[in-house]
């Protein structure tokens, strides 16, 4: 019988050293403030730190503002990959979302978010040129 669990422990502890990992280099973006109708395209790149093949499986977002786009293909180890997201920058005001990632990795769900403030009105750019020019 203690052979039996002497096995199985050592079983799940390899079992957990191959678990699939990925790294991100950033878990959160933050967009600062843009202009309404801007480009609210930004990227999440990360790394596979395992040893197989990482598979993302399904991307959530909390709302229908913010569209997720996972890897087409596995990532393989030690290779990048990126999450493209886009926001809806139509939406003025501040915002914070968030992004659900299923995969292959130890903790199945990982999350990311984004935030920032889309500004209405005069373009910051034009303000701060305006500004320059009354001098």
């Amino acid at each position: 019988m203690k052979t039996i669990v002497t096995l199985f422990f050592i079983g799940l502890i390899s079992i957990t050293s191959f678990a699939q990992e990925f790294k991100f280099d950033t878990e959160i973006i933050d967009y600062g403030k843009i202009d309404k109708n801007a480009d609210g395209v930004r990227s999440f790149t990360f790394t596979n730190i395992g040893d197989q093949p990482l598979i993302i499986k399904d991307i959530k977002s909390s709302c229908g503002c913010t569209i997720p786009e996972k890897p087409k293909k596995p990532i393989l180890p030690n290779e990048k990959g990126t999450i493209k997201v886009s926001y809806n920058t139509n939406i003025t005001g501040g915002f914070a979302k968030s992004i659900t990632i299923l995969s292959n990795v130890k903790n199945e769900r990982t999350v990311l978010k984004i935030k920032g403030f889309v500004y209405n009105g005069v373009s910051l750019e034009k303000e701060k040129s305006m500004l320059a020019n009354e001098n």
